[in-house]
C-alpha cells in the first residue's frame, strides 16, 4: 500500500505505518528530498511502488553508529548513496578549498556528510551489523566502479566496491537493476549469488565461471604505469553499451572486481511509471527550521523529460553513467507532472525547465542504436554530425508549445543544455526561433567551452566556426522579433591541451565579442571522464597521443585570468603571461590590446572602476 506522504525517517514514522520492520533503509549523504530530481527519492519510490517497506537515513552522523541504527536493521539490505554529486566535488572547489556552502543540506549548512561519503557509511553499517548485505549506488558509486585517479589525493584508488566492502554496486540510472535485486532477496537469493544483473558489479574471487569478458589492467598495473592507465580507461570507455558491451575484469591484487555489462536504458513507459510516482516534490518538513534544502530551488518547478546524452564531450561523465541512448517520457507524462505543478502554492506561473542531460534531444541519435548499439569508434555529433543522425526538433516543440498552452502558465523556460551544433544542423528553423521568441528570459545559456579548435577537438566540442554561425543566427532572430536577448557563454579554462597561446586566443575573442565574464570554470578533473584520463596520464587514450596538461598553479592561474583579463585583480598575472607567450603586442592603447602599461592611476581607483562598470553590466542584462 502507498501512502501519499514522505517516507518513514524515524521509528515514529514506522509505528505510524504500522511497521515492525524495514525492507530496505536507504542511507544518503545528502538532505531527504521527495522530488525526481533526486536519485534517493528515485530509487525509494521505485522500491515502495513494488511492496517494499523503505526508511530513509540522511545525512547520519559519522562518527558513531547511533544513527545507522535508528530505523533498526532492514530485512533484505541497506543501501548507500553519498548522493547526487560525488561527496569530494560536493566538499571541494577544483582548487581544492573547502565550499563555503552545501545545496543539498539544510540551510546549504556544510559538514553535514563526510568525505567518501559511501565508503564512511557502509564501514558504519558493518560496524552496526556485521553481515547485512550493502548495496551502494549513486554518481559516487557509478564512476568509481573501476581504480580511478582521483584528483584530491593525487593518487590512483582502487574500486570503491573493495574499499567500501560493500556486496554489489549499482552503476548508472539503477530502477531496473535494484528492482531484480530486491525481488531476488526477497525470493530467498543470497546477496552474495547475485551477480547476473547487467549495470552491476561485484567482487570475485576466481574466474572459473565467468566467460566472454575483457580484462582491463588491473589496479597495480595502472596505479605503477600511466599508459596501462590508459589503456584500462579505453577498454571501459568502448564497452559501455548496453547491446554490445562485454564482461569486464579488474584485478585487484588478490580479488577482481566484475562489472556486468551496462544495463539497457528504461522504455519510455518505463520513465512514464518513474515519473509518476507519488513524490512530495519537497524536502521534508523537519528541514523548514533550518532553511529548507536550498537545491529545491532551481528543480521544484522543472521537469525531466529524458536521459542520455549522444553529445559525449570529454570532461561530461554522463557517457559513463546515464549512457550515450537518449530515452524520453512521454507528452501525456511530462504534461501530467507540470499540471501537478501548477498546483503548488509557491507557482507563480513559470515553469523553470523542460529538459534532461541535454534539452533538446528527444530521441536516439539513430535507430540503429536502439537495435544495434552504440559506434564503437565514432561520435554521433563530433567531429561533424554523423550522416545517419536524426537531426529533429518537431517533438520537443510540439511538447513546448503544449506546455505553454495550459491554464495558469505563463512561461516555459529552458535552462538544461541545448547543443547548439545540433541546432545549426536542423535545416527547419521553427525551433530556433520559438526558442527565442518563448523559452528565453533575455539570456541564453549555451557551452561553447572554449574557441581553440585544438582545445576543442579535445573537448569532444564541434568547431569555432560552428559556435560563431549560431551566434550569428541568435542575433538574426532576435532582431526579426524585435527582442534585445544576449547569449552568455560557458567558458573552461585549463582543459587538457589548453597552452597560454589557446588561452590568449579565448581572451582575444572575449574582447572582439565584447563579453566580459564574471565567473570562469577551470577545469575540474572528476572521475569517470576522459578529460580526467588525459590530465592524469598526458595522453588521450583513444590515440593514446601526448597531450600537454596545464597543472602548475601559476599556468591555471593565468589562464584563467586571461579569461577576465579587464579585472584589475588580475593584471599582474595576465601581463605575466603575456609576456611568457611572447604577446607583449596585447599591452598597449590600441582597441586591440587586453591591457595597458601601468599608469599613474593607482590600482584602488582602477579596481573601483571595474566594480562600478560590473553592477552597469549586471543591471542591463537584469533589465
Amino acid at each position: 500500500m502507498i501512502i501519499n506522504d514522505f517516507l518513514p525517517i524515524s521509528k515514529d514514522d514506522m509505528q505510524k505505518r504500522g511497521w515492525d520492520e524495514l525492507d530496505f533503509v536507504l542511507v544518503m549523504g545528502d538532505a531527504y528530498v521527495d522530488h525526481p530530481s533526486f536519485g534517493g527519492a528515485i530509487i525509494s519510490r521505485t522500491l515502495e511502488s513494488l511492496g517494499f517497506k523503505v526508511g530513509i537515513i540522511a545525512q547520519p552522523n559519522w562518527k558513531d553508529v547511533k544513527d545507522i541504527k535508528s530505523l533498526g536493521k532492514p530485512r533484505l539490505a541497506f543501501l548507500v548513496t553519498a548522493g547526487n554529486l560525488d561527496s569530494m566535488v560536493n566538499h571541494y572547489t577544483v582548487s581544492k578549498r573547502v565550499r563555503d556552502k552545501d545545496s543539498f543540506s539544510p540551510g546549504g549548512k556544510t559538514g553535514l556528510r563526510p568525505d567518501r561519503a559511501t565508503i564512511v557509511y557502509c564501514n558504519l553499517i558493518r560496524q552496526a551489523y556485521k553481515k547485512v548485505p550493502i548495496i551502494i549506488g549513486g554518481v559516487e558509486a557509478s564512476l568509481r566502479r573501476f581504480a580511478h585517479y582521483d584528483y584530491w589525493s593525487d593518487r590512483v584508488r582502487r574500486s570503491i566496491l573493495i574499499d567500501s566492502n560493500a556486496d554489489l554496486l549499482v552503476y548508472g540510472m539503477g530502477e531496473n537493476q535494484i528492482t531484480e535485486i530486491a525481488n531476488n532477496l526477497k525470493d530467498g537469493l543470497d546477496i552474495q549469488y547475485i551477480r547476473h544483473i547487467p549495470g552491476t558489479c561485484f567482487v570475485a574471487e576466481e574466474l572459473e565461471y565467468l566467460y566472454d569478458y575483457r580484462v582491463v589492467p588491473s589496479f597495480e598495473e595502472i596505479q605503477n604505469d600511466r599508459k596501462n592507465f590508459a589503456k584500462a580507461f579505453r577498454i571501459q570507455y568502448e564497452e559501455q553499451d548496453p547491446i554490445t558491451g562485454k564482461l569486464l575484469i579488474q584485478k585487484h591484487k588478490n580479488r577482481f572486481l566484475v562489472q556486468n555489462p551496462p544495463a539497457m536504458p528504461l522504455s519510455r513507459a518505463e520513465l512514464d511509471r518513474i515519473y509518476s510516482l507519488p513524490y512530495q516534490r519537497n524536502y521534508h518538513p523537519s528541514y523548514k527550521k533550518l532553511g529548507g534544502v536550498p537545491a529545491i530551488k532551481e528543480v521544484k518547478h522543472s521537469i525531466i523529460s529524458e536521459r542520455g546524452c549522444f553529445g559525449n564531450c570529454s570532461f561530461c561523465s554522463l557517457a559513463f553513467h546515464q549512457g550515450r541512448i537518449v530515452r524520453s517520457r512521454s507528452h501525456e507524462s511530462i504534461i501530467e507532472e507540470a499540471k501537478k505543478i501548477t498546483q503548488d502554492e509557491d507557482f507563480k506561473g513559470y515553469i523553470h525547465d523542460v529538459g534532461g542531460p541535454t534539452a533538446n534531444f528527444r530521441h536516439a541519435a539513430c535507430e540503429k542504436q536502439y537495435k544495434k548499439g552504440l559506434c564503437r569508434n565514432k561520435q554521433c555529433l563530433f567531429p561533424n554530425p554523423c550522416q545517419n543522425l536524426k537531426v529533429d526538433h518537431k517533438d520537443y516543440l510540439e511538447l513546448l508549445r503544449k506546455l505553454r498552452k495550459l491554464p495558469g502558465v505563463k512561461k516555459v523556460f529552458i535552462r538544461s543544455g541545448l547543443r547548439y551544433d545540433y541546432i545549426m544542423a536542423d535545416k527547419n528553423e521553427d525551433f530556433f526561433r520559438e526558442l527565442c521568441k518563448h523559452h528565453i528570459s533575455g539570456q541564453l545559456k549555451v557551452a561553447p567551452e572554449h574557441v581553440s579548435d585544438e582545445v576543442l577537438e579535445l573537448m569532444g566540442k564541434p568547431r569555432r566556426q560552428v559556435y560563431e554561425k549560431f551566434v550569428d543566427k541568435f542575433k538574426k532572430i532576435n532582431k526579426e522579433l524585435h527582442k534585445e536577448q544576449y547569449i552568455i557563454p560557458y567558458l573552461m579554462s585549463s582543459h587538457p591541451g589548453s597552452t597560454l597561446k589557446s588561452a590568449i586566443e579565448l581572451a582575444e575573442y572575449l574582447r572582439d565579442f565584447g563579453y566580459y565574464p564574471e565567473q570562469v570554470q577551470d577545469f575540474y578533473p572528476t572521475p569517470g571522464t576522459l578529460s580526467t584520463c588525459m590530465y592524469y596520464t598526458g595522453l588521450d587514450p583513444r590515440t593514446m597521443k601526448s597531450v600537454y596538461v596545464p597543472k602548475s598553479k601559476l599556468e591555471k592561474a593565468m589562464q584563467r585570468a586571461l579569461l577576465q583579463y579587464k579585472n584589475p585583480k588580475n593584471y599582474d598575472l595576465v601581463k605575466q603571461a603575456l609576456i611568457l607567450a611572447k604577446r607583449e603586442d596585447l599591452i598597449g592603447f590600441g582597441p586591440e590590446c587586453l591591457i595597458r602599461p601601468k599608469s599613474k592611476e593607482n590600482k584602488k581607483n582602477r579596481q573601483h572602476k571595474y566594480n562600478q562598470n560590473k553592477a552597469k553590466r549586471k543591471k542591463s542584462r537584469k533589465g
